[in-house]
């Protein structure tokens, strides 16, 4: 099978807005870059263009709250790494109770080894994965709770159907990165969404919830 859906729940997390400065803004859904670095810390690979082509879609199980919180930031502005002013306090948004699943296609998958089959095997003999530390979804700190393939044939008399779907839309209020350029901004891709709420009873992802994972 070319694709597969897993079930992600996450207690608190902040998915930093790309151009959020002093005000750590948050995305109120994780960006689809943001899932694919989870999917990618799953199966243990570090190098993010192994799979692009991967195609993905997010449908949100739940509404995120979101409070405000000062924390300490860290900005570089002296050489010496222990100098007190590279760090500040500053705001920052948090999101609390994120559930979603997360729909992968493979299809147009650059590795022969596909994205879809190395989950499956992780989760099957998550033993054979090399990787290191824990599962997360934005920082470090904002460890998953749970992450579960759900059965290819599901029973939708047991399951709800999603709160809403991610969708691409040329107007969509959403400006969300699909590829991020850890080194500057330059290669950053972003798309535009919007949240819409399920219009049929079909389990399956419609057509313009996929995005395809690529730098260009």
């Amino acid at each position: 099978m070319v694709s597969i859906a897993i079930q992600v729940d996450v207690p608190i997390s902040c998915f930093r807005q790309s151009r959020a400065r002093e005000y750590a803004q948050t995305y109120p859904v994780p960006p689809p870059s943001t899932v694919y670095g989870m999917l990618l810390s799953i199966v243990g690979e570090m190098n993010r263009f192994r799979h692009q082509g991967v195609k993905l879609a997010i449908a949100m199980q739940s509404q995120p709250l979101k409070s405000t919180v000062i924390r300490t930031f860290r900005r570089f502005k002296k050489q010496e790494i222990s100098d007190p002013t590279n760090a500040r306090p500053d705001y920052q948004e948090l999101l609390t109770d994120i559930q979603f699943i997360v729909w992968i296609d493979s299809t147009d998958d650059v590795s022969q080894l596909k994205l879809t089959e190395r989950l499956r095997s992780a989760f099957a003999n998550p033993a054979t994965v090399d990787r290191f530390g824990g599962l997360c979804l934005g920082e470090s700190r904002d460890l998953v709770n749970s992450a579960t393939i759900l059965p290819e044939q599901d029973d939708r008399q047991q399951r709800s159907l999603p709160l809403c779907w991610l969708i691409q839309m040329e107007d969509g209020l959403l400006t969300l990165p699909y590829w991020v350029d850890h080194v500057g901004s330059q290669g950053t891709r972003w798309r535009r969404y919007l949240l819409q709420s399920p219009i049929t009873d079909k389990w399956e992802p419609p057509t313009l919830a996929w995005t395809k994972i690529q730098p260009d």
